[in-house]
């Protein structure tokens, strides 16, 4: 008999670990707005399944607490069964011997903090805390609500144009988001569940690559209101453009000499190319709003001034200051703001670094955009320095798995402390110190000092990308309400202290995303509009496509591709390449029509218009 044998997975096995991975998907793909009473007795009732028995806090305490989850859910709580709930879960954690039972508990107890007011209206009420309508999960992920699956069964269809059409209800900016948004609408995507999410950025993107002639939305007649917007970003630009379709006189100024914001100065042209920004914004002029460049606020006009000659002003400023690092050496010749930079280049200016070693310090996406940017300005090296794990960094995985391709190398665990200069006050390293893995906070591991001699990182510049700021400063002193330097305004937009001044985008959220930026803008139009005394409804009378019901086989989902990195490093061309119309086709018909079946169809399926009471 032989003392060791090679263990191969039994039949039983392999299913076992498909159905897990089969879970995975259905976690990832779950419904959001589900209540979270009723999640967490369910994802109890599997941490229980998990026991192997041998302890008692494991084998009878969760046993309990599902006992516990149960009678809060059957109405039949009380404000003492909450308080057994948190004991219980309290000593589970503490005393079980694994982390099966630990982790169970410890889930409670964030949920019985987290959401207590859910479990008290079980017990007061005998339901949730309120009624979620989030029937669609793409379009409730999307800040901006757009009609993600009504523009992608018009794509299967092959009717370009009013897929766009639908898209610009919600968002005026298909192109720009076609190619640069972060697709939280992916997120929970219910086709997880199936295979993979849909590719919605990428499903968008085609549509608008091949609209043809781009229409003309329908036009109110003109109120003779006048509205004022600060800032001539995506936030600003998308509230002039739904005020001015509801019929009110527009007037757009930006501090800039060009309008777009961080779309032209925050984002490069190998992502988002100039003369298709520039084309997006043309359209939305269209629409007739005026435009202000070279524009101040508090230089060549006070706030006071702007809102005597307006009815309504909107402050859509952005994030536009760079933050120091705060570090010794930080005033060498040689520094730079990944702001500055961009910046730039979004003013046409492409810097020269042809034979420098550059070192980025960062791990957001503007760190990897000015890293990829220094790459085709020619430096000889690029290394990008981060003081937590690669996997840590907020940057989206693409950009940064792009960055590692392009040539650039990834310096984790490795916090800057002060940079080194020459005698003639230029950049000659950045010092860091090598960190460790430390407690997990707010989700990603707190870096601590390791043990370990200082690293130098020899270079001619470095590029600081650590995030931006908000430059409020002239707003305050004309009275505007800030909060941590941001302005201060509810989540309607509306700057209760200043009557008829409205605020969104990065200047109230910090900086986010461009489709966040959005949202703002058109929350905004909404409630001007209702402040001036209206209630236009923005629709889109499009007729959709029936229902296709091929959509269940598994298929595979199709990624969008980059040009080489050999060829695109070197110019600052459009770098990802669109799909196929026989790709598009095939991924929109991948859709699950969430809007039409189960949950989406009694909670009332797509929305398919707003108004000022939205």
């Amino acid at each position: 008999m032989s003392r060791l044998n090679i263990v191969n997975a039994t039949k039983a096995q392999e299913t076992v670990d498909e159905l897990y991975q089969d879970l995975e998907r259905r976690v990832e793909g779950s419904q959001p707005g589900l209540c979270p009473v009723d999640l967490a007795a369910t994802f109890l009732n599997l941490c229980h399944a998990q026991s192997c028995g041998k302890c008692t806090p494991c084998r009878v305490g969760l046993g309990q607490l599902e006992k516990l989850i149960k009678k809060v859910l059957d109405g039949t709580g009380t404000d003492q069964t909450l308080h057994e709930i948190e004991k219980t879960a309290k000593s589970i954690y503490t005393s079980a011997d694994c982390a099966i039972g630990s982790e169970a508990a410890r889930m409670v107890l964030k949920g019985i903090l987290g959401f207590r007011d859910d479990y008290e209206a079980h017990i007061k009420y005998g339901r949730c805390k309120g009624i979620r309508r989030q029937p669609v999960p793409c379009e409730y992920q999307c800040p901006a609500h757009v009609d993600i699956p009504g523009y992608i069964a018009l794509v299967h269809e092959g009717r370009y144009q009013d897929a766009c059409d639908l898209i610009r209800k919600d968002n005026p900016f298909p192109c720009v988001c076609g190619l640069i948004c972060e697709h939280p609408c992916e997120m929970r995507c219910r086709r997880t569940m199936v295979d993979d999410a849909i590719n919605i950025r990428g499903i968008k993107r085609f549509a608008v690559e091949h609209e043809g002639e781009i229409r003309m939305p329908k036009m109110f007649p003109k109120t003779g209101k006048k509205v004022s917007i600060v800032g001539g970003g995506p936030s600003g630009l998308t509230a002039a453009y739904y005020l001015s379709i509801m019929g009110h006189d527009v007037t757009v100024y930006e501090q800039r000499d060009k309008l777009g914001g961080m779309l032209r100065y925050g984002i490069p042209s190998y992502r988002l190319p100039r003369e298709q920004l520039d084309a997006e914004i043309e359209n939305l002029k269209r629409t007739g709003f005026k435009t202000v460049t070279n524009f101040s606020v508090g230089k060549d006009a006070t706030l006071d001034e702007i809102r005597w000659r307006s009815d309504a002003v909107y402050l859509a400023i952005g994030a536009h200051t760079d933050r120091k690092i705060g570090i010794e050496g930080e005033d060498a010749e040689g520094v730079i703001s990944a702001v500055e930079m961009l910046r730039g280049i979004g003013d046409g200016i492409i810097p020269d670094y042809t034979g420098l070693d550059v070192v980025v310090v960062g791990g957001g996406n503007v760190a990897m955009d000015v890293a990829r940017s220094a790459v085709r300005c020619g430096a000889k090296s690029v290394k990008i320095a981060y003081r937590r794990r690669k996997i840590d960094m907020t940057a989206l995985a693409e950009e940064v798995d792009g960055a590692v391709a392009d040539g650039c190398e990834i310096v984790e665990l490795n916090a800057p402390v002060r940079i080194e200069k020459t005698e003639d006050g230029k950049v000659a390293a950045l010092w860091t110190q090598p960190q460790t893995v430390g407690e997990v906070k707010w989700g990603r591991p707190t870096p601590v000092k390791a043990g370990v001699p200082e690293m130098r990182l020899a270079c001619n510049l470095v590029l600081v990308a650590i995030g931006q700021s908000i430059d409020s400063a002239d707003f305050a002193e004309e009275g505007v309400p800030l909060k941590r330097d941001r302005i201060n305004a509810n989540d309607a937009c509306d700057v209760t202290e200043l009557e008829g001044v409205f605020s969104g985008g990065d200047c109230v959220s910090g900086p986010a995303t461009v489709i966040k930026a959005i949202a703002g803008g058109k929350v905004a139009a909404a409630n001007i509009d209702e402040f001036l005394g209206f209630d236009h409804e923005i629709k889109c009378d499009i007729e959709m496509p029936k229902i296709h019901f091929e959509d269940h086989v598994p298929c595979g989902r199709v990624n969008m591709r980059e040009r080489p990195a050999y060829e695109r490093i070197h110019d600052f061309c459009l770098m990802e390449q669109g799909m196929t119309e026989e790709e598009a086709h095939q991924e929109s018909g991948r859709c699950l029509h969430c809007d039409h079946f189960g949950y989406g169809n009694f909670r009332g399926g797509r929305e398919t218009q707003w108004s000022a009471q939205q």
